[in-house]
């Protein structure tokens, strides 16, 4: 499914100095792991786990939600807690520490486990489509794929430029 990003492109261009002003890189992760918590409050079954047996599903009240990190050791999932709580600059400010944990391969057990969620983004590679690993005993993943600048019709009828991401 592709979304048009446009506002949302626009409402990190004019929070970007803001963030900078607080020492925080704000990249479109931290709007995205806030949306994917937003939709989790409507869609609880999607933030629980499964026994291994397949019998019994817990509900998580904690949005732990996973983010892939290529590091020096791999591809590893540290997840930023409650995010739920968190405002946009918060869970900036989490992704900014994680990210230099997992540079510096620091990330421990606390920042590897516990996690209710993932979101797989394929965008920075450029990838536009993927097929997501779930990782157990999460019961779903979400995927992001590169924002593009493509052609749509304003309500006018006009052909704009808009920001199209596939998810």
């Amino acid at each position: 499914r592709s979304s048009d990003l446009t506002q949302l492109v626009q409402l990190r261009k004019e929070l970007k100095p803001v963030a900078e002003s607080r020492g925080i890189k704000l990249s479109f992760m931290p709007f995205f792991l806030k949306a994917a918590s937003l939709g989790l409050l409507h869609y609880p079954v999607l933030n629980a786990s499964v026994d291994e047996n397949g019998q019994h599903i817990t509900y998580k009240a904690a949005h732990n939600i996973g983010i892939a990190m290529d590091t020096q050791g791999g591809l590893i999932v540290p997840n930023v807690k409650n995010v739920q709580l968190c405002s946009i600059f918060e869970i900036a400010a989490e992704i900014n520490r994680l990210q230099t944990l997992g540079v510096s391969g620091q990330l421990g057990t606390k920042e590897l486990t516990g996690g209710t969620f993932t979101i797989s983004n394929i965008g920075t590679i450029g990838g536009t489509y993927t097929k997501p690993v779930i990782l157990p005993p999460e019961v779903a993943i979400g995927a992001l794929g590169k924002m593009q600048v493509l052609p749509r019709f304003n309500s006018k009828g006009d052909v704009i430029q808009a920001q199209i991401g596939r998810a």
